[in-house]
């Protein structure tokens, strides 16, 4: 018997929606029918729906998700829309797959979590960073104790002049911040989910507005620096009540020499890693051994994501990120803003 096709939806036809996940959902027209596309803004969405030849275009999800037999849909909004929207797909009988980051709060993460349980729809993020070749790898080596015990970790999300031209990415108001909760989520989600999720103790973060404030050279694009309202920079510190630590540095825009690092360092009493590229070190048998792979597998991990989440609809497979581990992630999030607001460490 013919398995039916998941009927997809998108929300949001911004640049992660027509270059990531509608490109992704095509590719599996053997398991997907894309029917449907809404944003606020109709010439986006109906722009979207003609290059991807999609059915059905609105500028409201409500009336798309009442009037459209979805499935599932991909909810590809600025931050501060995420909770609403996912919390009324699940309702709707959706899966959901958001984007990163869960949402702006923790109260908002820890209500999303609630609607997928009520429910019993799926709910997972957007962290396409898990579905790396890299990542898968070591994760390998970490579960089989490759590096023994983790004890530090040292997250980075550096841009050179990376600060966006477009869309909302400097309003502090729809995104809940800069940097830090943009690309740096990425590398501490990949951090937490390498270690496996150890528990926090406290968390200790700093914020600096210093580059993105005054005019000067965009390499993504010129942004509107005399409204900027969010960090450049962000760094902390977490500890974990396994006595692990974690440093994170992330940034747009910061006077080094790379226009962008994305990396994380993984420091065990075993061996020792670096993700992007991988590298592995150890010392066995009195030598000191750098390890790097002859051959990684060359997939796209922004597919490789979508199928994930098309097979768990099918129940074929279990989510990889979920909803709890979402809401750790919005934790530490919201923990480093309110220390650096604060000037505290703040408990977890």
């Amino acid at each position: 018997m013919e398995q039916k096709k998941l009927r997809v939806g998108i929300i949001g036809a911004g640049g992660i929606a027509r270059t990531v996940h509608i490109p992704s959902y095509l590719s599996l027209k053997d398991q997907v029918e894309l029917v449907a596309i809404t944003d606020v803004q109709p010439k986006h969405a109906q722009a979207a729906a003609e290059q991807f030849s999609i059915p059905y275009v609105y500028n409201d999800a409500s009336r798309m998700m009442q009037e459209v037999e979805l499935d599932a849909v991909s909810i590809c909004t600025p931050n501060a829309f995420h909770r609403e929207l996912t919390i009324e797909a699940l309702h709707a009988g959706c899966h959901v797959l958001c984007e990163k980051p869960p949402a702006i709060t923790v109260e908002d993460a820890k209500q999303m979590e609630a609607a997928a349980k009520e429910t019993g729809n799926l709910l997972t993020y957007g962290f396409h960073y898990r579905h790396s070749p890299e990542v898968e790898t070591l994760k390998r080596f970490v579960d089989e104790g490759e590096l023994g015990e983790i004890y530090h970790v040292r997250v980075q999300a550096i841009r050179r002049r990376g600060i966006p031209g477009w869309g909302v990415f400097t309003n502090k108001e729809l995104q809940g911040g800069g940097p830090l909760i943009d690309i740096g989520v990425h590398m501490l989600d990949t951090a937490l989910y390498v270690m496996g999720f150890p528990e926090p103790a406290t968390i200790l973060g700093q914020t600096h507005r210093k580059i993105g404030t005054k005019e000067g050279v965009g390499l993504l694009g010129e942004w509107n620096w005399q409204q900027f309202s969010i960090e450049d920079m962000a760094v902390g510190m977490i500890t974990f009540k396994n006595g692990a630590s974690l440093t994170i540095e992330t940034a747009f825009a910061a006077n080094v020499k790379e226009q962008d690092h994305m990396n994380v360092s993984f420091f065990g009493d075993k061996g020792g890693a670096d993700l992007f590229p991988l590298s592995i070190y150890q010392e066995k048998h009195r030598t000191l051994l750098d390890i790097t792979p002859v051959y990684l597998p060359t997939y796209n991990h922004h597919e490789r994501e979508i199928k994930h989440f098309v097979d768990c609809c099918f129940r074929l497979e279990q989510p990889l990120a979920t909803p709890e581990q979402g809401i750790v992630i919005q934790r530490l999030i919201q923990g480093l803003y309110q220390s650096a607001e604060s000037g505290k460490a703040i408990q977890w």
